[in-house]
């Protein structure tokens, strides 16, 4: 059997595969979100298929960060390795294009562990998917105080 073929029977076995790229202001990260990053690994719910780090300079350009220089802040030795290849220089370069000058990114691909098997009964049914798509916070808040402000009996008071 070719690599190939093992490839394409692995991706159909795969869940949805998602994308972020979170920003650090000043370059500072806490780290306080990675513990529960590994936990949602360690329970199966995702796979991190890519995890690196870019920061885009005062000048504008942008570089890719290896783990070992992010600095001893943040011990991010448990993700060493945390590469399928999937990310290339375009990807560090479009990351970089959302962040302002200054700042750098975590850029993380994972796998919707949790959303395999239905993914796979979906493939299984000859169903494909056309769309998806993110609801950021900020619009569901905007949307459920406008709903709240204009739903029947609702009173506000001052």
């Amino acid at each position: 059997m070719s690599d190939d073929v093992e490839q394409s029977d692995d991706i159909e076995q795969m869940g949805p595969v998602d994308y972020l790229v979170v920003e650090f202001p000043g370059n500072r990260m806490t780290g306080e979100g990675f513990p529960l990053l590994v936990d949602l690994v360690d329970r199966g719910i995702i796979r991190i298929l890519d995890l690196l780090f870019v920061r885009k300079d005062t000048d504008g350009s942008v570089t890719a960060v290896e783990l070992k220089d992010l600095g001893d802040e943040v011990d991010l030795t448990v993700f060493e390795g945390a590469s399928s290849g999937l990310l290339g220089q375009d990807d560090i370069e479009e990351a970089g294009a959302a962040l302002e000058p200054g700042n750098s990114a975590a850029v993380l691909v994972y796998e919707n562990v949790w959303a395999a098997p239905f993914a796979r009964a979906m493939r299984r049914s000859g169903a494909q998917l056309v769309a998806s798509g993110r609801i950021p916070v900020q619009a569901l808040l905007a949307s459920l105080e406008a709903t709240e402000a204009t739903a029947p009996g609702t009173q506000t008071t001052g």
